[in-house]
């Protein structure tokens, strides 16, 4: 599998290429992906335990469609309903599952649908994770906005009527530290009613810095949660500390952030066991903060520069609108976003059974939003993207769109007091 991800890199030095030749064939040149490196937080939770044992004792193929249709009969989705939903047996049964979905949907969320844009400040990143376009192995242009940059790009979303943000970094601190990180968030909230963040794990401390700076959110994507895989994907940087990034959603959450967002990234590994242990994570972290705004992603892999092989293998548009509707059985309560990485047609459709927000406007490039948003070219240099976008539409696109589908498009939900 991992054969689909490598890039040759002709750019890079002789010294340079050898070491990402040993990093990717000989595994004992890599530390340890379950160890804590220096300045690591440490947290005491039982939640790592009981997510790694479901994942790794799921058997989906024991199901049969009588589970399935025990588990479209019942009021409540138990774990072990939620795991027959997301079994072969259950594809058969995707209609009803939509169909039960769309009234769970409607029960919590009404006829709304949120919409955000992400904005990307920097893709410098200290790791070296495959199948990333921002990996440090990758020859992209780097580049990493200032203050005066960030405040420009964020003018011209807000002029474009977007209420809420998702700041995102490569994963540097030594780029984007978390000062530079705060400062972008206290320049967001000038801006935007809403402020999220998808950066490097953090330690509490550090979260609740951001937090005080305006940030409302963090989203963190585990990628994977098999260890095994996890560890042959991320061969150098932070990033390869399975159990920091894991708990990654809790720190945030002792930091004082409001919410906070869960994700594998679909087609890195059995999408099934992945798509259970997400689900998990937030069941088993609502309970312990019940207080918390939880919710989940759905992102499957995209081509990136260097690499447009890059596929998310099994996981076509049928099984991932089998995880959607399973999330939302099991998880009724909670928002389901659906990215730019999917296309127009199945965002479309998708909003009107079960996900409760949508990205609009998106650009993963770096700096690149006057151009894209008024054709207006910068003078600027500008960095590349993270990865290829399915779904390029504005926001007024998406606007009429998901009014045309008899949904109400909400901008912003909160009010500050």
């Amino acid at each position: 599998m991992m054969n689909n991800f490598f890039i040759d890199n002709k750019t890079l030095s002789k010294e340079a290429l050898e070491k990402k030749h040993r990093l990717e064939t000989d595994p004992s040149v890599r530390t340890n992906h379950m160890e804590y490196m220096d300045g690591m937080e440490k947290i005491t939770s039982d939640i790592q335990d009981l997510v790694l044992k479901a994942f790794n004792s799921y058997d989906y193929n024991k199901y049969t469609a009588r589970d399935v249709r025990n588990a479209l009969d019942h009021d409540t989705c138990t774990i072990e309903d939620f795991k027959a939903l997301l079994s072969p047996a259950a594809e058969p049964f995707l209609e009803e599952m939509a169909i039960k979905a769309r009234n769970e949907t409607g029960k919590h969320f009404g006829n709304t649908v949120y919409i955000f844009t992400p904005l990307y400040i920097a893709n410098y990143c200290e790791n070296y994770c495959v199948y990333c376009g921002f990996n440090c192995y990758n020859h992209i242009h780097r580049m990493c906005l200032n203050t005066e940059q960030i405040e420009h790009e964020m003018k011209v979303i807000a002029q474009s009527g977007m209420e809420e943000i998702l700041l995102l970094t490569g994963e540097s601190r030594s780029v984007s530290d978390v000062h530079y990180i705060g400062e972008a968030c206290k320049l967001a909230r000038k801006y935007f009613k809403n402020v999220g963040l998808e950066v490097y794990p953090l330690n509490t401390d550090e979260y609740k810095y951001l937090h005080e700076c305006g940030a409302d959110y963090v989203t963190v994507f585990q990628e994977t949660y098999d260890t095994d895989v996890y560890e042959s994907l991320h061969l150098m940087g932070h990033k390869r500390v399975w159990p920091y990034r894991f708990n990654a959603q809790e720190r945030a959450l002792r930091g004082g952030m409001r919410g906070v967002a869960f994700s594998a990234l679909l087609g890195l590994s059995d999408f099934r066991k992945d798509a259970l242990a997400t689900a998990l994570h937030l069941y088993y972290l609502q309970r312990k903060y019940p207080y918390a705004e939880m919710a989940l992603s759905c992102p499957r892999l995209r081509p990136i520069i260097n690499n447009d092989k890059i596929n998310p293998m099994d996981v076509h548009e049928k099984q991932l609108c089998q995880i959607i509707c399973a999330y939302r059985i099991f998880l009724p309560y909670v928002g389901i976003t659906v990215s730019s990485r999917e296309s127009s047609t199945f965002r479309n459709g998708i909003v009107k059974i079960a996900a409760t927000k949508v990205s609009a406007g998106v650009s993963t490039g770096i700096g690149d939003h006057e151009s894209k948003y008024t054709g207006k070219e910068s003078e600027d240099a500008k960095g590349d993207e993270q990865f290829e976008i399915n779904d390029s539409r504005s926001l007024d696109h998406m606007y009429t769109d998901i009014s045309d589908e008899g949904l109400q498009p909400v901008l912003n939900d909160y009010l500050y007091v």
